[in-house]
């Protein structure tokens, strides 16, 4: 098996075909405990679970930075970076450890470089060296993470497709977070309104109110509809409407599902007030949109059956 150096910034990641292989991944509680410096030839995340610790990182210079974790935040180290962990007198910490490298790929999930290739953030992530990196976690890497360990437990080291594509929605994620962290210390208000819009996609189907949503965002509510329709040219209930009419067309689709139960599929208590709601959107009432998509699936059908 040709392996490369364990680091993450390899121009070969992106121009050649190279998919993970692990190290080691392992859970850890640590009380009261200070490792040595030590390093490694993989790079490393360690994910605390529960508790709190402190990772002195050493730079090629020899300077030294301290990082304190909590619960729900992660570190990762690159390939060969001098470090060590600390856990304080009277202090825990439980962790989630993955350390690995990379070797010629294999199997049908993508590429390093071709994924890459195809999302924009991660080949920016992977052009930005970095020796270490800190990221809080809205506990999405976490699933994610617990996935992949339970998934190497069963099958080993060299896993299996579902191996790889853990490992790569692993890395977009750890992308992701780390463009919103960037994002946050430039322009805190277009995090805020992004974290608004993924509220309102997970909440649609019930009420919601503005004050919820600037609640779950940690914002006052009249900041974050200025800052809202400043981003969108939309106020917070016109984008929730528009999104809620969106979502009943592709259930008035579904021809198992009545039309007078989408309302409360989409969050909308009076039934009335959705049928108003629908036709302003969509120019036509539900039951008008269902009869069309019935008569236009029909025609195709027909047109297909003519031309046998």
């Amino acid at each position: 098996m040709n392996e490369l150096s364990g680091s993450l910034f390899q121009h070969s990641l992106l121009e050649k075909e190279y998919s993970p292989h692990f190290f080691a991944y392992y859970y850890k509680q640590w009380d009261q405990y200070t490792m040595p410096f030590h390093q490694h030839n993989s790079t490393e995340i360690m994910y605390v679970i529960s508790g709190s610790c402190a990772v002195d990182v050493r730079n090629a210079a020899g300077h030294e930075e301290r990082f304190r974790l909590k619960r729900s935040e992660l570190i990762m180290l690159d390939a060969n970076v001098p470090h060590r962990l600390i856990v304080e007198p009277g202090s825990t910490c439980r962790m989630l450890n993955v350390e690995f490298g990379f070797a010629e790929h294999k199997g049908v999930a993508p590429s390093l470089g071709r994924l890459a290739r195809e999302e924009g953030e991660l080949a920016d992530f992977l052009q930005k060296p970095f020796i270490s990196l800190v990221l809080s976690d809205p506990e999405e890497v976490f699933h994610v993470l617990k996935a992949l360990v339970l998934e190497l437990d069963q099958y080993g080291k060299e896993g299996g497709s579902l191996v790889q594509l853990l490992f790569a929605e692993l890395l977009l994620r750890l992308s992701r977070l780390h463009r919103e962290r960037l994002i946050a210390s430039q322009q805190p208000s277009q995090l805020y309104v992004r974290r608004a819009i993924e509220f309102l996609h997970q909440n649609y189907d019930r009420s919601i109110q503005v004050k919820e949503v600037a609640a779950a965002v940690n914002v006052h509510p009249g900041y974050l509809h200025r800052i809202f329709k400043a981003q969108t040219g939309k106020t917070l209930t016109d984008y929730l409407n528009l999104l809620r009419m969106e979502k009943a067309k592709m259930l008035l689709g579904q021809n198992e599902i009545p039309v007078a139960e989408i309302a409360d599929y989409v969050g909308i208590s009076s039934r009335q007030y959705f049928h108003l709601l629908f036709k302003k959107y969509a120019g036509v009432t539900p039951v008008e949109y269902r009869n069309s998509i019935e008569r236009y699936s029909w025609s195709e059908i027909s047109s297909f059956t003519d031309e046998k």
